[in-house]
């Protein structure tokens, strides 16, 4: 296999209150992604308010080298959950620091694009933004294991 780097550019960062990566509560606070205005105008955005939701692909970049895990551990520290592999699991100390959500469009305005449920904190770069589309969304039953559900009980309330 070869190798390859690749550079990625911001489009835009999250704007919140929320200055530290704490794990639950996400719902509670108030967002928007600011769109990077040497790159695009307002029209980027245009029809975006047309859809419930969107997908915000981010990076976690505040997560220094040596915290990147690369094998399995117990999701959050907890060793009453079983040991998962990174890719196993959503945590923010990924190889490659992406981190997905999820958002609900609360409105545009202009290069702002304000959402319900962006799980990351303020000045995070925002690497793309996408409209969830129905088509695009699992087919057929979704299964988890108990011990993941347990984990987001509290992370959007």
């Amino acid at each position: 296999m070869t190798s390859r780097n690749y550079t990625l550019q911001p489009v835009g960062f999250a704007r919140s209150e929320r200055t530290e990566p704490i794990d639950d509560g996400w719902d509670a606070i108030p967002a928007h992604i600011e769109m990077d205005a040497e790159q695009f105008g307002p029209e980027a955005l245009y029809g975006l308010d047309s859809f419930s939701h969107a997908e915000v692909i981010f990076l976690f970049d505040r997560v220094p080298d040596e915290e990147i895990e690369r094998g399995a551990r117990h999701p959050r520290g907890n060793k009453d959950w079983p040991l998962a592999g990174i890719f196993a699991q959503r945590g923010k100390n990924r190889p490659n620091r992406l981190g997905h959500t999820v958002c609900r469009i609360l409105k545009v305005d202009g290069l702002k694009l304000y959402v319900e449920g962006l799980d990351a904190i303020d000045g995070t770069p925002v690497l793309d933004i996408k409209p969830v589309m129905s088509g695009f969304l699992p087919r057929g039953d979704v299964r988890e294991p108990d011990w993941s559900k347990e984990l987001m009980r509290g992370y959007w309330v």
